[in-house]
């Protein structure tokens, strides 16, 4: 049998650990899907360049307000779609071909799964097994959409987001299954080029996760762009006839029937770790499924680390990086290994509008018993809020009213993953929220004085 000296499970962020400082090393890596990933694939890279498609469709629609009379005329949907796979494709071919061709590494295509300690076998694409071992492995299998049980829905036949953005023509409707941000995005840019979209949520409110004021506003936005069904559960779906989807669903006063032309489930995603068997080479997992590791990113087993959506419930790229970048140096130098850090995990949601958050939420710091002020700042109230005719953005800040150390953001609004940035760096570092304020030039009138005049709001009293 053979024996390698690292095995890589996964081709997403895990691929990125192994370069020329591992070229005395024998390596396998593992991809039992598409090469690079789901951020490269499926998801962060292609959604955004969709997006980005999208508010460039949506610009007619608020253009009048700026005495600018605008008309979209049409949305060449293949040429949306062929634009962003026919860049993202050839990446994903060239850095398998890359790997294929790499002197000490064996790329096996297939879906590997642990049948003894530290022992691999592989079903590989092309029908034949191979069973290895390894010295050290990295699991970085990543996640998957959840399929939830919905009667009738195999039978139907439906898309998530790994297929959905494949589409060969714009369908006239399409429900979309799932209140999160994945179902927020797809909302955005399906409704920015004509669609008629329903949102179906079993919760009474989208984005339920974000600070309450941001789900609360979100929801309230997405009311007026879209068909939003809420406290609906969906029972049973079927094909009819002619093509269409009927969709029955249950809410508190009775029953509800929909029809559309697709279907989108977007409910969230689940770790892969189920598809590896790790219980044959001893690995913990905890009751969501999520490999569970130290702080050095290490299994329960020596030599087994884990990264990535298949232990981390952020599932989010650039924490998977971030993981990424702890491993490699653990594995290089296993006498003086680092500690990932987890403490100001950023995210963002790239809708209409955008959200994006960093820390704590109010009703996090308060199950918590941590004492906070908070601050809002609407986008009205700037200069270029002004420019803009927004309405409805925001954004809210929260600091330790003693030491005025910044606990939280949550930002509602234009460019609002850009716009959190410095207060990101704030928390990392340390600098106070006074400090902050105060101690640097804001640009006027940049939409970065959102973020000071949110910062002067805060009641806060530092001692020094």
């Amino acid at each position: 049998m053979t024996t390698y000296d690292l095995v890589v499970i996964g081709t997403g962020s895990g691929n990125t650990i192994v370069n020329r400082r591992f070229a005395d090393q024998k390596v396998a890596i593992v991809e039992r899907g598409t090469f690079g990933g789901t951020c490269l694939n499926f998801g962060c890279i292609p959604t955004k360049m969709f997006v980005h498609a999208a508010d460039v469709a949506a610009t007619p629609s608020v253009s009048s307000r700026y005495g600018v009379d605008e008309q979209l005329l049409d949305v060449r949907w293949t040429d949306v779609r062929d634009r962003i796979f026919g860049r993202i494709d050839p990446i994903s071919a060239g850095g398998s071909e890359y790997r294929h061709h790499d002197a000490n590494v064996h790329m096996y295509d297939g879906t590997g799964r642990f049948t003894g300690f530290k022992e691999l076998t592989v079903d590989n694409k092309d029908g034949s097994t191979s069973v290895f071992s390894g010295e050290r492995f990295v699991i970085a299998a990543g996640s998957r959409p959840i399929v939830p049980p919905i009667p009738g829905l195999e039978e139907t036949g439906y898309h998530t987001s790994n297929t959905i953005m494949r589409l060969d023509e714009l369908p006239p409707r399409i429900a979309i299954i799932g209140s999160g941000f994945v179902a927020a995005e797809f909302a955005h840019v399906f409704g920015a080029f004509g669609v008629e979209v329903t949102i179906v949520a079993r919760s009474e409110e989208l984005l339920r996760s974000e600070d309450a004021e941001v789900a609360a506003r979100y929801t309230e936005i997405a009311q007026q762009k879209y068909d939003v069904r809420l406290n609906h559960e969906t029972v049973h779906v079927a094909r009819q006839d002619d093509g269409t989807v009927l969709i029955k669903m249950l809410h508190p006063d009775g029953t509800d029937v929909l029809v559309v032309d697709e279907l989108l489930i977007a409910v969230g995603r689940e770790p892969n770790s189920d598809l590896l068997n790790l219980a044959a080479t001893g690995v913990d997992v905890d009751g969501a499924g999520r490999v569970v590791v130290d702080k050095y990113q290490q299994t329960n087993v020596e030599g087994i680390y884990a990264l990535g959506d298949v232990t981390n419930p952020h599932q989010l790229k650039h924490v998977a990086n971030h993981e990424a970048r702890v491993v490699k140096h653990n594995l290089l130098n296993p006498d003086d290994r680092i500690e990932s850090d987890h403490r100001f995990v950023p995210h963002a949601v790239f809708s209409s509008p955008q959200i994006a958050s960093v820390g704590l939420t109010e009703a996090q710091a308060q199950e918590r018993g941590i004492p906070y002020v908070t601050a809002i700042q609407r986008y009205a109230d700037i200069a270029y809020g002004w420019a803009m005719e927004d309405t409805t953005g925001f954004a809210k800040v929260l600091a330790d009213p003693t030491t005025a150390q910044l606990l939280g953001c949550h930002i509602i609004g234009p460019q609002a993953p850009t716009l959190i940035q410095p207060v990101i760096q704030a928390m990392s570092f340390g600098l106070d929220a006074h400090t902050m304020a105060r101690n640097q030039y804001w640009i006027h009138p940049a939409m970065p004085e959102l973020i000071e005049n949110a910062l002067l709001k805060l009641d806060v009293h530092p001692k020094n």
